[in-house]
């Protein structure tokens, strides 16, 4: 016996049990399940209107989630593309500039332990914090603490 299908509510349901999503994201997991007649807006309407959907939670989870590994421009990039911009954005943007310099050096030293020897070796770390993100500020703070930590050695 075949078993009965779930409704979109049930499945939006479940994914927002699982974890925090924009609005722009459920609704394009949903649209996969959406048969004639299902009103997805509707729906996520209905979910915020709940407060089961909260456009400020997902992105206090996201910041929560990627803040440990990246940087603010790959953070803010990632939120763009879920939909999330305005006021929001750059209250977010505000409270990620104070502590980049920080999470730039833990993310640093989690990955090469000591400053680099020569200039070649400068440039391979440089690159790597600029993959994840982080502005030339924070990567040159984050280097210039590596080399004074690695004197005091």
């Amino acid at each position: 016996m075949a078993k009965p299908q779930m409704s979109l509510k049930a499945r939006a349901l479940k994914y927002l049990s699982n974890r925090e999503h924009s609005r722009l994201e459920l609704a394009r997991k949903l649209s996969r399940y959406a048969q004639e007649g299902d009103d997805i807006e509707a729906l996520l309407d209905w979910l915020e209107s709940s407060k089961f959907l909260s456009q400020s939670r997902f992105s206090e989870s996201l910041v929560h989630r990627r803040a440990s590994r990246f940087g603010n421009s790959r953070i803010l990039s990632e939120l763009q593309s879920h939909g999330i911009g305005g006021d929001a954005l750059s209250e977010i943007k505000t409270s990620l500039v104070q502590d980049e310099a920080s999470r730039a050096k833990e993310v640093w030293s989690r990955r090469f332990r000591q400053a680099p020897a020569d200039a070649a070796e400068r440039a391979k770390q440089m690159r790597f914090l600029q993959q994840r993100g982080f502005s030339h500020s924070a990567i040159r703070a984050a280097l210039r603490a590596a080399e004074t930590s690695g004197d005091d050695e």
